[in-house]
């Protein structure tokens, strides 16, 4: 998973450093900059680069987000998964009705992100579970799970 940025005439007259396009305009939050600069995951002209740096018109900017992330929190169980729609950064489920979309005393290791997570460990992805919608536990509608977001909030 990436995103390439090409830089442009307007970048140049309007940032000083690739931090403050990465920040501006593709909107990536604080906290994932800092892991997507701890991962070695920022790439200029397909070399590792320091955000603090100036660029030029038409230089390449890619983000890799294929590095790891602990998701321990959630407990994997088996369930069936009815999956209508997934690509790299999204999974949409239908979500029945009597199950809860996430983990909680009740609902330790029945809810829908604990079967989320089992499919996630069985594709060998290493993401955080991030429900996108909170649906009721009676609800039965379509559910998204973000696979990597840019600045979201994750359990």
């Amino acid at each position: 998973m990436e995103i390439t940025y090409r830089i442009t005439v307007n970048d140049k007259n309007k940032y000083e450093n690739i931090h403050s396009i990465l920040k501006n305009e593709l909107h990536i939050s604080n906290r994932l900059l800092t892991k997507l600069i701890e991962e070695k995951c920022i790439m200029l002209n397909g070399s590792l680069c320091d955000t603090r740096n100036s660029f030029e018109v038409n230089d390449k900017l890619v983000i890799h987000f294929n590095y790891s992330e602990n998701n321990t929190n959630v407990v994997p169980t088996k369930m069936d998964l009815e999956i209508i729609y997934e690509d790299d950064w999204l999974l949409i489920v239908n979500k029945p009705a009597g199950i809860a979309i996430h983990p909680s005393i009740l609902h330790y290791a029945d809810s829908l992100s604990n079967g989320v997570k089992f499919y996630f460990n069985s594709i060998g992805l290493q993401k955080k579970i991030r429900p996108v919608n909170r649906l009721d536990f009676n609800t039965s509608r379509i559910s998204y799970f973000c696979k990597m977001c840019l600045y979201s909030r994750s359990l």
